[in-house]
């Protein structure tokens, strides 16, 4: 998740550049909620195994402390994560396009991939920032989200699943410099090819090592999908404050498509009655670690990882089915 303006280098996003992205028709309608008791897996939703996420957060960290410690836009780093990622889709069967920009005089991109098959005219999207900040390897911020929304891809491909609407996934660059790679995607999409997307599910920050359980309430449909996922797992839901406009669903926002997603908090202070409902440490950060240093493996909580990941192919099945 990018800094607050004020706390943001002043620097960043004047985007240039030429696409290499052939965006195949994206539709969108994000259909019904799997409703308001507590859940099944929506449409068969799979388990997805919190052990192959966590090997994708390895493949991170290794990747950044063999590139000067991170995986920031525009460095040896953010590349290698983008191939390691486009590896394992290519694999799977997806077709992927990296889309590229510049922004601070650095070359960034996106990487974008759909599973063949579903209705063109109506997109369900999930993505993630794959970049870190400079100080650090971003672990949780956002190799979370990456890591989560990859497995769920894989599980798509695992399962040769077959939506009635189609799936489309996105990492993407230069987030932690003003969602410089989502905007320019949104941007560079025809009006028509954006009003195909009919719900965006954005994934950062998804591991934090005290975690609070916060649900995106920008569109009643997505938000009573992600609620009720919860429910089903007797957890009380917030909506998200810390983060609203500061990730990668907000340039899909402003372009009118529906978004949401989850968050498990960043700099904010845990509250007593946060702490009562959620277990965790009262009076201290939902991520000490964020933005620093010692965001690495050993800054995830597993548990909420584990149902995060869960919530995100939840969401992926229900909406898309």
């Amino acid at each position: 998740m990018r800094l607050s303006m004020s706390g943001r280098s002043a620097a960043a996003a004047v985007i240039a550049a030429t696409a290499l992205l052939t965006t195949s028709a994206i539709s969108t309608a994000a259909t019904g909620s799997p409703g308001t008791a507590a859940p099944q897996r929506a449409a068969a939703a799979p388990d997805i195994p919190v052990a192959n996420v966590k090997a994708h957060l390895s493949q991170f960290q290794s990747i950044a402390s063999a590139n000067g410690g991170n995986r920031a836009h525009g460095s040896a780093g953010y590349k290698a994560s983008l191939d390691y990622v486009k590896g394992k889709l290519d694999a799977a069967g997806f077709t992927t396009t990296v889309q590229q920009f510049t922004s601070s005089g650095r070359t960034g991109y996106n990487l974008i991939a759909d599973w063949p098959g579903g209705d063109a005219n109506q997109v369900i999207m999930a993505g993630a920032h794959l970049d870190s900040v400079s100080r650090g390897a971003g672990i949780n911020d956002n190799a979370s989200g990456s890591a989560a929304v990859l497995e769920t891809a894989l599980a798509v491909s695992r399962e040769q699943y077959k939506p009635t609407k189609h799936l489309r996934f996105a990492w993407w660059g230069a987030e932690e410099l003003g969602l410089v790679g989502s905007t320019y995607h949104v941007r560079n999409l025809p009006a028509a090819e954006r009003t195909k997307i009919k719900g965006y599910l954005n994934f950062d920050m998804i591991g934090s090592p005290n975690p609070g359980y916060f649900v995106y309430d920008d569109d009643p449909t997505i938000e009573r999908t992600f609620k009720t996922y919860y429910s089903g797992l007797n957890i009380g839901t917030e909506p998200e404050r810390e983060g609203d406009g500061r990730s990668d669903h907000a340039p899909f926002k402003n372009a009118g498509v529906p978004v949401g997603g989850v968050f498990t908090g960043a700099s904010n202070t845990k509250t007593s009655a946060q702490a009562q409902k959620w277990g965790g440490t009262a009076g201290q950060a939902f991520d000490r670690c964020y933005h620093a240093s010692c965001d690495t493996t050993a800054n995830i909580n597993n548990t909420a990882l584990d149902r995060n990941s869960d919530a995100v192919a939840y969401a992926v099945w229900g909406l898309s089915s």
